[in-house]
């Protein structure tokens, strides 16, 4: 009999698959690796901003999850290559579709939160 998880539960074990998934890092990483293959410096420079120790932190947390296989090849020095699984390219889609969607409405979010933060410059502040 297979548990059912809830992620809305505090308690349940799930969410820490959930907080992998939604972290910006990982998106943007499946997005890269959903197109093929990547060695950890092609990896590095398509993933701009990322740090070589975050990246590594991601790709482990990654391929411990099944989202991800390493492959080492015999070479001098040692290559590795990363690339989804299974598992990894049924939620590139839409992790895919997020990084789009982020994309196609910055600039509605960026009025957004200049509108919010005009009003909350012009609004009374409490005394106190």
């Amino acid at each position: 009999m297979e548990t059912t998880w809830d992620p809305y539960l505090a308690a349940c074990p799930c969410r820490d698959v959930l907080d992998l998934v939604a972290n910006k890092w990982t998106a943007l990483m499946v997005g890269v690796l959903a197109r093929r293959p990547h060695r950890f410096g092609e990896l590095r420079r398509e993933v701009a901003g990322i740090t070589p120790k975050v990246l590594t932190q991601n790709l482990r947390s990654l391929e411990r999850d099944g989202l991800v296989s390493r492959k080492v090849y015999p070479t001098t020095p040692p290559s590795v290559e990363y690339a989804l699984t299974p598992l990894g390219e049924s939620i590139s889609g839409y992790l895919i579709a997020l990084n789009n969607w982020t994309a196609a409405n910055f600039d509605d979010i960026k009025r957004a939160r200049a509108a919010y933060d005009a009003a909350q410059e012009a609004a009374p502040q409490p005394v106190g």
